[in-house]
C-alpha cells in the first residue's frame, strides 16, 4: 500500500519536559524552538499529558473559562500545566487516522508511541496538510499503480484525472464490486481530496452467492 504511516511524517527529535519541570523553563523551551505545544514524559519515555500555548495562557492570564481548568490557573509545574490524558497515535498508524483523531478531540499535536507506549516522536496539524500540496501528476500516478497492481488491470482500463486533489475515475470494470474497491483505493492515496467516481461494469455479480459447501 503506497499510503503514508504517521511513523514516515512524524518529527522523531522532540521537545519534552517531565511532570517537575518548573512553568519559566516549559515557557523558554516553546519559545526557544519555536514549538506551540510539547509533550510531558516520565522517567520511562512514557507520554503523561501534553502542555500547549493555550495552556499557559491560563496561568497567565490569571483566569479559567471552564470547569477543570483551576488548577491551571495556579500552575507552577509541568504537571499541573499538562492536559490528560493524552491524545497520541502509534507509528503505524494510518495518516487518515491521525486526522481524524485530531479533528476529534480538536488538538494540533499528537505524540506518536510504539507498542510499549513509548514516546518516538510527533506529528503536528502543519505536517498532516503537507500530503495535500502533492503535485497531482504525482497523485495520478500513485493511484494509477496502485489499481493496476491491485486489482490487476489492463492497460487503459481505468482512466484517472486529477485536478487540485480532486481524482476522478472513468473506464469499465469487469465487476461492479470491483467500483468500491477501487474507489477505496485512490482515496487511501497520500494528497487525495476526494475521488468522483465515473467507473462502469460489464458483469453485475452483487446478487451472486458463494455457493454452499457440500457435507
Amino acid at each position: 500500500m503506497k499510503h503514508s504511516r504517521v511513523g514516515g511524517l512524524m518529527v522523531s527529535d522532540v521537545v519534552t519536559v517531565i511532570a517537575q519541570t518548573p512553568f519559566k523553563e516549559v515557557a523558554k523551551l516553546l519559545a526557544v524552538h519555536q514549538i506551540s505545544g510539547l509533550p510531558v514524559v516520565d522517567s520511562d519515555d512514557r507520554v503523561l499529558g501534553v502542555i500547549s500555548e493555550s495552556d499557559l495562557m491560563l496561568r497567565q492570564a490569571g483566569e479559567a473559562p471552564g470547569q477543570g481548568q483551576d488548577a491551571k490557573v495556579h500552575a507552577m509545574t509541568a504537571e499541573e500545566l499538562m492536559s490528560r490524558p493524552a491524545i497520541t497515535v502509534r507509528v503505524g498508524d494510518s495518516i487518515a487516522e491521525a486526522a481524524r483523531t485530531m479533528a476529534r478531540h480538536r488538538v494540533e499535536r499528537l505524540p506518536v508511541v510504539d507498542e510499549e507506549d513509548r514516546l518516538v516522536g510527533i506529528v503536528t496539524r502543519r505536517d498532516l496538510l503537507q500530503l495535500f500540496l502533492r503535485p497531482d501528476a504525482d497523485i495520478r500516478r500513485a493511484v494509477a499503480e496502485e489499481l493496476d497492481e491491485t486489482l490487476w488491470l489492463s492497460p487503459n482500463t481505468v482512466n484517472v484525472q486529477v485536478i487540485d486533489g480532486v481524482v476522478t475515475l472513468t473506464g469499465r470494470l469487469e465487476r461492479l464490486s470491483d467500483i468500491p474497491v477501487a474507489v477505496r483505493l485512490a482515496q487511501q492515496v497520500d494528497g487525495v481530496v476526494s475521488v468522483i467516481d465515473k467507473l462502469t461494469y460489464r458483469l453485475d455479480d452483487s446478487s451472486r452467492r458463494p455457493l454452499a459447501t457440500r457435507q
